[in-house]
């Protein structure tokens, strides 16, 4: 630990805390907005109002241009990295508690580290890893079907799939970003991006949204694409300046426990035997898998490493 906290300053500790508690929020922000708005609703105000946001920070930076000449890639990680997590993310939220969707979303370690292997890192298959891999995915099994069953019911099931799912999205898009948009600004493809899925889910949302959204659904809406979007990604870019794209990642590991901690302080939810158990082994196994033991890590490819945003 010594090796990472030598090079965190006062100010790159700040941000740390920072978005260790931004990015733990949006899992209650989201299960509260879609108790009255519908999940492509939802989908839609929070990717407009964080681009609507962003955009003035993308234009004075000149951002814009270089991510508009790879206007293909920039989609398609809009719709790998958003379009479908967002979507899947309110949709679970219809059924399961937010801290246990916080918990499952943080597994995308895990399936960074095995989409390495199949792009053919050998370095996964490491025993400390591999070993990893075992433990997260036994935690999240212990989770799912263990002791006093976080989950019921053939809904609650699909919703856990849906997380999943969500999770492997998180850990492709950052390989989209690394190998098509390298040399893009990250700020550009973000802006691009929440601006393409927001127009794409706007008629969406104005064909499903059939009840008046409460003022609790509205205010959580309004914070989650402002405090979780927009300025999340300008604190973590200022957080990857403080520490570098190798180390910025490392808060990933505290979201789960805010997650958990917000879903218990303020929606009463319940924390089971299985969420107890299996908790700690997912986090542990994570940070095997990513990291094999060591605090040590190599620059990755690319400006944006394998952040889960929720």
């Amino acid at each position: 630990m010594a090796a990472v906290a030598a090079r965190f300053t006062p100010r790159a500790w700040l941000l740390f805390g920072a978005m260790s508690l931004i990015w733990g929020m949006p899992y209650l922000f989201i299960k509260q907005a879609v108790d009255s708005y519908s999940p492509a609703s939802v989908v839609a105000g929070r990717t407009l109002i964080g681009a609507l946001l962003l955009l003035p920070f993308a234009l004075r930076s000149g951002a814009l241009r270089p991510a508009w000449r790879k206007i293909g890639w920039v989609l398609l990680f809009g719709a790998v990295e958003m379009a479908g997590p967002f979507l899947l993310l309110g949709h679970a939220e219809q059924t399961l508690p937010s801290g246990l969707t916080g918990l499952l979303v943080a597994t995308v370690p895990l399936f960074a580290a095995l989409i390495a292997v199949l792009g053919g890192d050998r370095s996964v298959l490491r025993p400390s890893r591999a070993i990893g891999l075992a433990v997260g995915f036994g935690g999240v099994a212990l989770i799912v079907a263990g002791p006093g069953l976080a989950v019921g019911g053939p809904g609650a099931l699909l919703s856990v799939g849906e997380l999943l799912f969500v999770a492997i999205c998180y850990a492709v898009a950052p390989f989209i970003v690394a190998r098509k948009l390298a040399d893009v600004p990250s700020l550009g493809t973000v802006v691009l991006a929440l601006a393409a899925v927001g127009i794409f889910y706007l008629p969406i949302a104005l064909l499903t949204q059939h009840e008046v959204p409460t003022l609790t659904s509205t205010t959580a809406l309004i914070a989650l694409a402002v405090v979780c979007t927009a300025v999340a990604f300008v604190v973590f870019f200022a957080l990857i300046d403080a520490v570098g794209p190798a180390r910025a990642p490392l808060f990933t590991y505290v979201n789960p426990v805010i997650a958990i901690l917000l879903g218990v302080l303020i929606l009463g939810e319940e924390i089971t035997p299985g969420l107890l158990i299996g908790f700690p082994l997912v986090i542990l196994g994570c940070w095997l898998a990513a990291t094999g033991g060591t605090f040590r890590f190599r620059k990755p490819p690319g400006d944006l490493p394998p952040i889960a945003t929720g």
